[in-house]
């Protein structure tokens, strides 16, 4: 369990140099997403009120590693951006995507 925790605050840490770090031209992606696809999926994946995704957030989706979002469902990315992973893996579907199997 302490590793878990430890790879955890690894990689909170690298999300954190991501974001707030580097140049000012930085750009942040997670599992091919962009700032842009994020951004117009984040209103999809927010409490309290989450919209229905717009098609721009499904374009986006669609060019996403879905194995790899995935993958974030049980850790402490997700929340630590306001994402809530039950809205997140919901998504793929109501954009007429298919999820991976084990998500």
């Amino acid at each position: 369990m302490e590793m878990g925790r430890r790879m955890v605050v690894i990689m909170v840490i690298v999300l954190m140099v991501a974001l707030f770090g580097g140049s000012s031209t930085r750009a942040f992606t997670l599992c091919n997403m962009d700032d842009d696809g994020l951004s117009a999926c984040k209103p999809s994946v927010t409490q309290p009120n989450p919209a229905d995704p717009t098609p721009e957030c499904c374009r986006a989706l669609s060019g996403a590693d879905l194995t790899c979002l995935c993958s974030y469902k049980n850790s402490l990315v997700l929340p630590s951006l306001g994402i809530d992973p039950k809205l997140a893996m919901a998504l793929p579907a109501k954009c007429n995507l298919t999820p991976p199997a084990n998500c």
